[in-house]
């Protein structure tokens, strides 16, 4: 993938990887395409400072495909633990 190619996938709501699933490529707050690797949450550019050349060969770049596991995950619903504040009483 090229970089245009990366960056509309991304802004499209796409899965973009570099390398493996372990490394996640996506936009942040301030507009910036960032790989992230998703164990330790350490960042790097998408591309050197002058945003012309990838961080990274264009073949190691590629879209996950969602898995049948991830959508049966998403219909799960979410357990929220709740407590009644005004009797004073805590949880457990």
């Amino acid at each position: 993938m090229n970089i245009a190619e990366i960056k509309a996938a991304v802004d499209a709501g796409k899965a973009v990887h570099w390398a493996n699933e372990g490394y996640r490529v996506h936009r942040d707050g301030l507009g910036q395409y960032l790989i992230t690797f998703v164990q330790n949450g350490s960042n790097i550019g998408l591309t050197d400072r002058s945003g012309r050349r990838l961080n990274g060969a264009e073949a190691d770049f590629f879209i996950s495909k969602p898995s049948q596991d991830a959508a049966a995950e998403q219909g799960r619903d979410a357990h929220v633990v709740t407590w009644d504040t005004r009797s004073g009483a805590g949880p457990g």
